[in-house]
C-alpha cells in the first residue's frame, strides 16, 4: 500500500473593486449549476468608502466544532489573525463564538508575505471572496471564479499552522 504524502493546504481569495462586487460574484457562483461544495466555506471580506471593515460569511458557526472543524471557520479564523481586532470584530457578527476564537488564536502568527499584502490591499471600496482549505477545493474555487474578474491571490498554507488554528478553535468553544 502507497504511503499517502503530506496533505496539501492553501489560501485562495480574489479581489474585487466595489465593496459589493464580491457578493455579487458569490451570488453568480451560487445560481451556478452543478452546485460547488465549498460555497459553504466561503467569507466576504469588503471595505466601505469609508474604510470600515465588514465581513460575512456563508458558514454556521453553530455545532460546526466538533471532532474536523469546518473550513469555513478555519477561513473565519484566518481572517481574524489577518485583519486583527478589526477582522475579529467584524467577524463577531458572524456568530457562534468568533470574539472567543480570536482571543484564543491572538498568540498564532503567520509569517507569509503573501498574506500579509493581501490584508494590506484590501482598500477603500474594495471587497473579496476568501477561502482555506485543500488544494484540490482550491484549484476547483479558483477555475470557478477565474471567468468572475478580480485579481486571485494564493498562497499555501502549513499544515502545522492549520492544525494550530483547529486546535485553538476547539479550545474557543
Amino acid at each position: 500500500m502507497e504511503k499517502e504524502g503530506p496533505q496539501m493546504y492553501g489560501f485562495k481569495a480574489v479581489k474585487f473593486n466595489g465593496k459589493k462586487t464580491a457578493r455579487k460574484a458569490l451570488n453568480t457562483l451560487e445560481d451556478y449549476t452543478p452546485a460547488y461544495p465549498w460555497i459553504d466555506d466561503l467569507a466576504i471580506v469588503s471595505r466601505n468608502n469609508l474604510g470600515f471593515l465588514s465581513v460575512h460569511s456563508t458558514w454556521s458557526a453553530d455545532g460546526a466544532l466538533g471532532e474536523e472543524t469546518g473550513w469555513g471557520l478555519i477561513t473565519g479564523a484566518l481572517i481574524g489573525l489577518l485583519f486583527g481586532p478589526a477582522g475579529a470584530a467584524a467577524g463577531a457578527a458572524m456568530g457562534g463564538s468568533f470574539g472567543a476564537m480570536f482571543g484564543a488564536i491572538d498568540e498564532l502568527a503567520f509569517d507569509d508575505p503573501v498574506l500579509e499584502d493581501f490584508a494590506s490591499s484590501l482598500d477603500r471600496d474594495t471587497s473579496a471572496l476568501i477561502l482555506v482549505g485543500e488544494k484540490v477545493t482550491l484549484d476547483d474555487f479558483g477555475s470557478a471564479i477565474e471567468p468572475l474578474g478580480g485579481t486571485i491571490v494564493s498562497t499555501d498554507i502549513d499544515e502545522k499552522d492549520i492544525q494550530a488554528l483547529r486546535k485553538a478553535l476547539k479550545h474557543s468553544s
